[in-house]
């Protein structure tokens, strides 16, 4: 899960991020996050953790080093470099929900839609339309498909939900992408 570390948010979005917890425990998941101790990333690691489900964080060692770091997650994973946790969080997870959140969310949204354009990343990448947040984005997204710096069926990439509930639904409804797709990365 992708989320913002801010803690000046508006309260839709920490309650977006704290119902997001509470379905992922009901349905048994274990979120996998960058274990931060603070904003959208602590609201959905407590609420996974209050309502009995397991938290996996993966972070830097330097960002321990500073504290910003959760300590009450499940399994705490140190990494040497934010590529090493990004590639790590890729690794161990069945999909990427992606919450509101600033440039490092918003990098790691789109690194993982180019990985999953090239066939790296074969799991559904849900993004998580909050409050019309992710609203600009999505129609960036749809300008370079309609300008073709993408292929239309690269729109199928990602799936938007706007919330919480619909977001894990289509964790288990999106099928598993077929990295033969990647021959459609050029255009």
């Amino acid at each position: 899960m992708y989320s913002a570390s801010s803690t000046k948010l508006a309260n839709v979005y920490v309650e977006a991020a704290e119902e997001l917890g509470r379905c992922l425990a009901a349905r048994k998941i274990n979120l996998i996050n960058g274990a931060g101790c603070i904003g959208l990333m602590a609201a959905v690691s407590d609420a996974v953790l209050v309502a009995g489900g397991t938290v996996t964080g993966v972070i830097p060692r330097f960002m321990v080093e500073q504290g910003w770091h959760h300590t009450g997650l499940t399994r705490l994973i140190e990494t040497e470099t934010m590529h090493e946790r990004k590639r790590l969080m890729a690794d161990l997870s069945d999909g990427i929900i992606a919450l509101p959140g600033g440039c490092g969310t918003l990098e790691e949204l789109l690194e993982i839609i180019t990985w999953k354009q090239l066939g790296l990343y074969l799991h559904p990448v849900i993004i998580l339309n909050i409050n019309g947040f992710f609203d600009p984005l999505l129609e960036m997204l749809q300008k370079a498909m309609e300008e073709n710096f993408m292929r239309k069926e690269h729109g199928a990439i990602w799936k938007v939900a706007s919330t919480p509930e619909e977001a894990v639904g289509l964790l288990y409804a999106v099928p598993v992408w077929n990295k033969e797709m990647r021959k459609l990365a050029a255009i």
